[in-house]
């Protein structure tokens, strides 16, 4: 005999079944329970989140050291993911896009000039009305304080809304009383509810109006903290759109990483229309302000400071201050001429060359890359037999000032062959010209207006690569000696003078 229980089942309370069965022999008794988890409530659902890096805002399940999309290391962090999925466009169509063509009539408003040169220089030729520059820089290096004289200056002619997320008040007036800026009337303001700012600016807006710091804004609509990759891209994004339909300049500023480089998403220097950076040593009381992007003029473009008791002044002329402190002449030291985006700069390279003790020789670089070095070394010891890569090594650019382009080499080059050979350079020579592997010189830009700056800063003789082209270059007042090969060089500091 088979016997058998049953339950009925419901639909509308059956989540789970659960059975049991017990009994001996022929005789199995089952039971069937249902269990109705309905009245058992609801359980907690699971937050969920999503890793975003701060470089490239690719997102990601799970925290890895490396973001996959842009290689960048501990980039990412973490944040509450949001439930909106991307949805298409659907069947309603959108309004028809008009074109129009390259030339226009509309006349462009002049550019908003600050009335500090350097500054200027560096926009290209002041603020263009609509446009949003981003201002990078060390903790400390003076950002706000550029800022806030650009705003005194800038304020004598309209209206200017200084915005600070980090400061009070009270201490933007201190800073001010400092800078003696007091009188003024830049309108000052402290608030970091974008949603607030946007309402106030809209209703009123300012001739040109400053953000400091665009990391502390925040949108309230997000749950995200300020700082954060969504709120630092949201809250850039509507102060942009912002200022651009009212028409008004808008200048935010952005903390930088321990790379260096602006915090945030990567897209946020492509939101804005400049960027800058504020470099230099705090060690050093020069700071430089270089423009690596600038849809209305030149990049790579420097502006040159130094700083004071009274905020930042302008260096006019910084080619001769940064050759004051050469009073007479040395081993191991060489001027080389170059070029900042558009502007002749000359600098003083200094080399030490010294006997080593270690098993590994150290190498010491300020101011330009250490490979470039390790380089120059390498074809110096191969190409003309000169015994230097036993040596400790130590290389400064003077005033803090960093050299990327490959125009310095051989002035690199002339600094390691003086303090190799103890003979020192004569203080008329100026060097600029890029040593390739197999010991040739290469010719470099913009030779004119290198040697037209050493001419005018007294020097009389240059060496520059050879000119294999058809027009003769030159300056007058200075005579030129061009090499072809860096064994030409190696030969000069044979002799005793050095020449």
């Amino acid at each position: 005999m088979h016997l058998i229980s049953t339950v009925p089942l419901s639909l509308e309370v059956a989540h789970r079944i659960k059975v049991n069965e017990w009994g001996s022999g022929d005789v199995v008794y089952t039971c069937t329970r249902l269990l109705d988890f309905k009245s058992l409530g609801t359980p907690l659902a699971k937050s969920k989140t999503q890793f975003i890096c701060s470089q490239c805002a690719a997102t990601y399940p799970k925290w890895s050291g490396k973001c996959e999309t842009c290689g960048a290391w501990n980039s990412l962090s973490e944040q509450a993911a949001t439930d909106d999925t991307p949805k298409g466009l659907g069947a309603k169509k959108g309004r028809r896009v008009t074109f129009v063509g390259l030339q226009g009539k509309e006349k462009q408003p002049p550019r908003r000039k600050s009335n500090i040169e350097e500054f200027d220089r560096v926009l290209g030729g002041g603020f263009v009305a609509g446009s949003a520059v981003l201002v990078g820089g060390e903790p400390g290096i003076g950002k706000s304080t550029i800022l806030l004289q650009a705003a005194a200056n800038l304020s004598k002619g309209g209206r200017v809304a200084y915005i600070s997320g980090e400061e009070s008040v009270d201490q933007l007036r201190l800073r001010a009383s400092r800078l003696d800026l007091q009188k003024y009337p830049v309108e000052l303001a402290a608030a970091t509810n974008v949603r607030d700012i946007v309402t106030t600016l809209d209703e009123n807006p300012p001739d040109i109006a400053i953000i400091d710091s665009i990391q502390t804004m925040y949108v309230d609509s997000l749950d995200s903290a300020p700082g954060t990759v969504a709120q630092v891209r949201t809250s850039a994004q509507e102060l942009i759109r912002m200022a651009k339909r009212k028409g008004f300049p808008i200048i935010l500023v952005g903390h930088v990483t321990k790379e260096g480089q602006i915090a945030g998403p990567r897209v946020l220097e492509h939101m804005v229309d400049t960027v800058l950076y504020f470099e230099g040593d705090r060690s050093h009381q020069f700071r430089i302000l270089r423009a690596v992007k600038n849809r209305f003029g030149a990049t790579d473009e420097i502006g040159v400071f130094e700083m004071s008791d009274l905020g930042l002044t302008e260096v006019s002329n910084p080619s001769a201050l940064f050759l004051s402190d050469r009073d007479q002449e040395v081993s191991g030291s060489a001027v080389f001429a170059g070029m900042e985006g558009t502007r002749p700069m000359l600098l003083e390279v200094q080399a030490l060359v010294s006997p080593s003790t270690l098993a590994t020789p150290r190498r010491a670089v300020v101011g330009l890359d250490s490979s470039r070095l390790a380089m120059i070394m390498a074809v110096i010891e191969t190409r003309c037999g000169v015994a230097i890569g036993a040596n400790d090594v130590y290389l400064n650019v003077a005033v803090g000032l960093r050299v990327t382009e490959p125009a310095a080499d051989l002035a690199v080059a002339a600094a390691l062959l003086s303090s190799l050979s103890d003979i020192a350079v004569p203080r008329g020579n100026i060097y600029f010209g890029e040593v390739g592997l197999s010991g040739e010189v290469r010719a470099v830009s913009h030779a004119e207006g290198r040697l037209k700056e050493a001419a005018k800063l007294g020097f009389k003789n240059a060496i520059i690569p050879k000119n294999r082209g058809k027009a003769k270059i030159g300056a007058k007042g200075i005579t030129t000696n061009q090499l072809g090969h860096i064994q030409d060089l190696a030969q000069m500091f044979d002799n005793e003078d050095g020449t």
